[in-house]
């Protein structure tokens, strides 16, 4: 099976750019993370669209090796439960963005679950109710680039949300006084998600266009700008 897995030299030269450009945009903070001393980067908003250009497999790479590296410059700092967790939100919010599958539909399944067995998730069930968000977005994905962008940063968020539950335990009250800046958050995330998708998609239409690079670039027409309209 892992013999037919194949990464093309097109797809290397772009893990390698990619994973230039997510880690500089991992040093640039938005916001901390409650509990723990990680803080939030611009990377946030870049690091869901990999698997959109490069395909799931080197998408999923690309992440994986921009916070390997992060990891190795800062981890022996800054060394929490928390920098361990921040390892796998964004690997499934790529999975995400990248080809429509059902089998991402059992991540915010599995971690709504997860979330309600736990002593304290049972006192915050509601809280988990916002990854049913993902689930109803995977069916508009394709329709909407906001639902995308929503349902890959809700994936994210209901990954970290039940790895942090059984990390911390947070008491019910910090997840009630969490609910209003969940919504803004994210909201504010899936919107990044989408502007950066498309300035990116833009960006790789116009150095192809130009000649710049001679290789077909993964370009999505549906978001390229006066894509569509009449000559």
């Amino acid at each position: 099976m892992l013999s037919n897995i194949k990464i093309s030299k097109k797809q290397i030269y772009f893990i390698i750019i990619f994973t230039i450009l997510g880690f500089i945009a991992l040093q640039i903070p938005l916001t901390q993370l409650v509990g723990s001393k990680v803080k939030f980067t611009l990377f946030d908003f870049i690091g869901p669209i990999a698997s959109g250009f490069i395909g799931t497999l080197p998408g999923l790479l690309a992440v994986f090796l921009i916070q390997f590296f992060n990891f190795l410059t800062h981890g022996a700092k800054v060394v929490d439960a928390g920098t361990i967790i921040r390892f796998f939100p964004m690997l499934f919010a790529a999975l995400y963005f990248g080809k429509k599958s059902k089998w991402t539909l059992l991540v915010p399944v599995a971690a709504i679950i997860a979330f309600a067995i736990h002593p304290i998730g049972r006192t915050a069930w509601y809280f988990s109710l916002y990854w049913l968000i993902p689930i109803a977005c995977h069916f508009l994905r394709e329709k909407f680039l906001i639902a995308r962008a929503l349902g890959a940063t809700f994936t994210a968020h209901a990954v970290g949300g039940a790895l942090w539950i059984y990390a911390f335990n947070m008491p019910q009250s910090l997840w009630d006084s969490l609910i209003p800046i969940v919504a803004m958050e994210r909201l504010m995330f899936a919107a990044g998600i989408a502007v950066t998708y498309v300035l990116a998609n833009n960006a790789l239409n116009f150095l192809m266009e130009k000649k710049v690079v001679k290789w077909q670039l993964p370009v999505d027409r549906r978001y390229v700008w006066g894509h569509g309209r009449s000559a």
